[in-house]
């Protein structure tokens, strides 16, 4: 009996062993009044925890914490049950976001708590001709996450971003999951997830409204080498933007490959996908797959014009360089859309090697907003809002591109300057297989 109850002891000491331990940060002298600010005593926490092993932060309920910047470690689960209140005061911040991270191995940020960003108090003022609001000099980022390995988000819930909403830069393999983000439609850079020259990384089972890009992969120009941004796999999704639902760009001064976007729901947005090359960068290997969206016009400020699909390499300035976009897969996608679907390279960044298998795009006008317009921002070498037609595809500046069993469905008031259903334009070798939706009034163009 005595070796049964140690061998039972002993058992048990392992699991305790394995146990997370709790680092409360009320323990800490955090307040938790909302008023208070507990930037210190939630960093000290974070500290103590830092330096024990399988420790977990806790932030808990019922509770609200006033903070600026907080710096996590690596080892760590900052468990975040209450709410964070972030400050409005630049003094209270060490850098320029709210929850930061550097070279942190195994950190985790969990629980169904929420951080709140106050995002109208970093606003001069509301800006009634344009529907959105002015911002001040100086607003922080959300996260700022850099060069982070084995990274978990989960659960947690940000809102009224005052600007970026998930920066993760350089950061490799990483899972974010059942991320809510609830910013304002009417806040211009208040992003919701922004892998930036990461890879590895997997997002899925997201909820997003924001009146910024909702999922953007980009590449940065940066002092440091983080590498391409490669292998992000993007899933089960729902966004509500004033901006693009998926998109990679604007900014690609590094490589982004093996990307793949699928199984989402745009209900919302200026773009429903987007890539856009306007640096460097080589994009390549990208496939959008099971996609839902819906793309409309939104006032003049708002970027986008209401593109269904936006593909464009374009130069940033006379004197860039623009890379090169090719091996792009768009398959069963459909939606509705108050503007074309666009594949659109440039004379001296053509695309290459492009394939749309069964698309679908209703295409009718319901919005009050000025049309017949394309979006080609930010460029200093093109018109940045072109007059232009809606045709159903417009391609332009493509070599090899494949239209399989595509359908333009043409509104019956829809607009004279609502045109061909198919409107190539110096490109070559185009394909188009099954096609439908032509019409007389909507015709395939070729030339």
């Amino acid at each position: 009996m005595k070796t049964k109850l140690f061998l039972l002891g002993t058992v048990l000491a392992f699991q305790l062993s394995l146990a997370a331990k709790d680092f409360n940060v009320l323990d800490f002298g955090a307040k938790g009044d909302g008023v208070t600010l507990d930037t210190t005593a939630i960093q000290r926490a974070i500290n103590m925890a830092a330096a024990s092993s399988n420790a977990r932060v806790v932030i808990p309920h019922w509770k609200q914490f006033l903070i600026g910047t907080l710096q996590l470690k690596g080892g760590i689960d900052f468990h975040l049950s209450g709410e964070l209140i972030i400050s409005t005061n630049p003094a209270d911040y060490s850098g320029d976001g709210v929850i930061m991270a550097t070279n942190a191995a195994n950190l985790k940020i969990t629980g169904g708590g929420r951080i709140s960003g106050r995002s109208l108090e970093f606003m001069t003022g509301y800006d009634a001709a344009g529907e959105w609001w002015l911002f001040k000099e100086w607003r922080p980022k959300m996260f700022v996450l850099t060069g982070c390995t084995n990274l978990v988000v989960r659960d947690i819930t940000f809102a009224d971003a005052p600007f970026w909403g998930l920066h993760m830069l350089g950061c490799v393999n990483v899972l974010v999951e059942n991320v809510t983000v609830r910013n304002r439609l009417d806040v211009p850079n208040d992003d919701g997830i922004d892998p930036d020259h990461c890879r590895n990384v997997e997002i899925r089972d997201c909820d997003l409204i924001c009146g910024d890009d909702a999922i953007v992969i980009k590449s940065t120009r940066q002092t440091n080498d983080f590498g391409a941004c490669a292998n992000i796999h993007v899933h089960d999704c729902v966004i509500r933007t004033q901006d693009a639902g998926l998109k990679i760009g604007t900014e690609t001064t590094g490589d982004i490959h093996d990307i793949v976007f699928e199984r989402c729901k745009i209900l919302s947005s200026s773009r429903g996908l987007c890539i856009q090359l306007r640096d460097e960068g080589e994009i390549s290997k990208i496939t959008f797959r099971d996609i839902k969206f819906v793309s409309r016009y939104h006032s003049d400020p708002w970027w986008g014009r209401g593109e269904a699909i936006s593909f464009t390499a374009h130069p940033r300035n006379p004197d860039g360089k623009t890379g090169t976009l090719h091996d792009v897969l768009v398959q069963n996608v459909s939606g509705k859309a108050e503007n074309s679907v666009r594949i659109n390279g440039s004379e001296g960044s053509r695309i290459e090697n492009v394939k749309l298998e069964n698309v679908s795009v209703d295409f009718s006008r319901w919005t009050k907003y000025p049309g017949e317009v394309y979006d080609n921002r930010p460029t200093k070498v093109l018109v940045p809002i072109e007059p232009h037609a809606t045709d159903g595809f417009n391609i332009r500046f493509v070599d090899n591109i494949t239209l399989s069993h595509c359908t333009a469905n043409w509104a019956s008031n829809a607009p004279a300057y609502f045109q061909s259903s198919v409107m190539p334009e110096n490109s070559t070798g185009v394909r188009i297989i099954g096609f439908r939706g032509e019409t007389e009034k909507h015709p395939i163009s070729l030339r």
